[in-house]
């Protein structure tokens, strides 16, 4: 006998529920109201390919790939470990993150430009020193750009998979020009435009790339200690599952993210049967949950839907890139 709609559409609201409580705080519905259903003009239209990824459930696993990638750079850690309070408040780090994705992709441009000038200021106020003795600041601009470059691969590459309509080549390459206008605003110079420039951005920073006792404590955490109630964490083990089979395999070697012992010889086995799926599985349960009408995103004028009518307009970044980001969104 099938689930009542009823009890269906109850549960995936509560998950949904569980998941916005999450991932946007307990101001999940102000934030919405002002990022979603407030008026004014976007710099990005729904059908861009930057709202196709990042508003696709595919981020999940997206995101956690990403910190686990950004955590083998040791100045990045540095201010990540010293700074972010990824442990004493992971959530309100995620929250953080979260809105400055949504705002900007989503968001009214006003909207938008106040977070990016939030964020540049708590930049400039982040430096130290690293445990092996080189300076490092927010604000330095190679530092951006591994963020960057590194986030943007993440959630391209989880999109390309978990994606019923995954982007074409040409629209890959605008959405990574796309990105690069935001990261502009943000102080990263000249940041790639097209997936392969994103490669070759990730290649070269790789002899930059190693596993820190502080890697290792985020993989840690977000593998095995994840911050959640025992009867949350088997959902969050799928997306992670999911974020841990999309790593480059020089990533996992650097974590040491293999099965144990004897059993190591069966990772690309494992990944392929047990991890892959499970991240599938994982991401379809949060598609299912985003899905609920009663989301601010899905309701009548969110700016995520492309009946919402809203104008949109280029982001005002350096010439050269806007001029990318108009030739490849034709």
């Amino acid at each position: 006998m099938a689930p009542h709609p009823s009890l269906l559409a109850r549960s995936r609201r509560r998950l949904a529920g569980a998941l916005r409580d999450r991932v946007a705080g307990p101001d999940a519905e102000r934030r919405a109201q002002a990022i979603w259903l407030a008026p004014g003009p976007r710099r990005f239209a729904p059908q861009d390919p930057i709202c196709r990824v990042q508003g696709h459930a595919g981020m999940y696993v997206g995101g956690i790939r990403a910190l686990l990638l950004q955590s083998l750079h040791p100045l990045a850690m540095a201010g990540v470990g010293e700074h972010s309070g990824y442990r004493g408040d992971p959530w309100g780090r995620l929250q953080r993150t979260s809105e400055f994705l949504a705002a900007t992709t989503f968001g009214p441009v006003e909207l938008a430009d106040r977070v990016v000038e939030r964020i540049n200021r708590v930049h400039a106020t982040v430096e130290g020193t690293a445990p092996d003795g080189r300076r490092y600041a927010a604000g330095d601009p190679h530092l951006l750009r591994w963020v960057h470059v590194a986030e943007i691969d993440s959630f391209l590459v989880a999109h390309q998979r978990y994606a019923r309509t995954p982007l074409t080549p040409d629209e890959a390459d605008t959405y990574v020009a796309q990105a690069g206008s935001v990261a502009a605003l943000l102080g990263v110079v000249d940041p790639p435009t097209t997936t392969a420039g994103l490669q070759a951005e990730l290649d070269a920073f790789g002899p930059e790339l190693s596993a820190t006792p502080g890697a290792r404590d985020v993989a840690r955490f977000l593998l095995a200690e994840p911050p959640l109630p025992p009867l949350a964490r088997p959902g969050f083990w799928m997306l992670a599952a999911g974020a841990v089979e999309l790593l480059p395999s020089s990533a996992r070697e650097m974590l040491d993210l293999h099965l144990p012992g004897p059993l190591r010889r069966a990772d690309a086995l494992a990944l392929r049967t047990v991890a892959g799926p499970l991240g599938r599985l994982g991401t379809a349960g949060v598609r299912w949950a985003l899905s609920d009408p009663a989301d601010p995103r899905n309701r009548p004028g969110s700016s995520q839907l492309p009946s919402s009518g809203r104008s949109w307009k280029p982001s005002p970044t350096d010439p050269e890139l806007t001029t990318a980001v108009s030739r490849r969104s034709r």
